[in-house]
């Protein structure tokens, strides 16, 4: 299973980015699919993780982004995104996609944020600088 982030880059404060990330190599029939974000010095925290992307399912996010972030994706083209407005300086982080090969939409998408149900495969991130 390989995922490649991409859409990071330097904005202004206010401003917007797109991320995507391409999955490819997943053969299961369904996943659950998480962005994560790790700050210079911080801990990498769950943004926003959906717990069934075969069924569409529910989707939790981080309290400071709720909002201001939105979680998507295209299945034809096994790409999920993350768009991102009215960034602040804090959203400044390397943003990694992640998957969980055992997606349900009984199980709560924020166990999946929160490291209840690790997730196996991680792309090698993308920067996002938000200035001030």
């Amino acid at each position: 299973v390989q995922l490649q982030a991409s859409g990071g880059g330097l904005v202004q404060a206010g401003g917007s980015l797109r991320l995507s990330c391409v999955v490819s190599g997943l053969t299961t029939g369904n996943s659950a699919i998480a962005w994560f974000r790790q700050a210079p010095g911080g801990e990498r925290e769950g943004v926003a993780c959906i717990n069934s992307i075969k069924t569409g399912g529910s989707a939790y996010y981080l309290d400071s982004v709720k909002g201001r972030v939105t979680f998507s994706s295209d299945n034809a083209k096994n790409t999920v995104y993350l768009q991102m407005n009215s960034l602040k300086p804090e959203d400044t982080a390397i943003y990694y996609c992640a998957v969980h090969p055992v997606g349900a939409t009984r199980r709560y998408p924020s166990l999946y944020c929160g490291g209840y149900y690790g997730m196996d495969y991680w792309g090698k991130g993308t920067l996002v600088t938000v200035s001030s």
